[in-house]
């Protein structure tokens, strides 16, 4: 199993496949970096010998990855919230950000259903 940017890569899979449990590498820029190492995309993981390895790992370290993403992506919706912007405001809310209706889906984001008791009508 080989390990690249600390992260174990399936070796059974395809490379350009392979690659993609990286975050913040898809399938176009794991193309992109196969293509500068030097490296058939359909050549399998555990083909791959260590020149090859060592090829990918310099093309992976160009583009931010992994914990420095993850970071960067937490510090740009922090600054949204405390700017309190429309975007903020519904990151704190925990409500979708991108105009999506509320009313009967976005369980993703709001999570289980809570279910609210109805009023109780006063008897005459």
């Amino acid at each position: 199993m080989a390990r690249i940017a600390g992260v174990d890569i399936p070796k059974q899979k395809r490379g350009i496949i392979a690659l993609t449990y990286i975050f913040g590498i898809g399938r176009s820029r794991a193309k992109d970096i196969l293509a500068k190492a030097q490296v058939s995309e359909d050549k399998k993981v555990q083909d791959w010998n260590d020149d090859e390895i060592g090829a990918i790992r310099d093309a992976v370290s160009y583009f931010k990855i992994e914990g420095e993403l993850r970071s960067e992506v937490q510090l740009n919706i922090k600054r949204l919230m405390d700017i309190g912007c429309q975007r903020g405001i519904r990151h704190r809310a925990g409500l979708p950000l991108r105009g999506q209706r509320t009313k009967n889906n976005s369980r993703t984001r709001k999570g289980k259903r809570k279910t609210v008791a109805n009023k109780k009508k006063a008897t005459k």
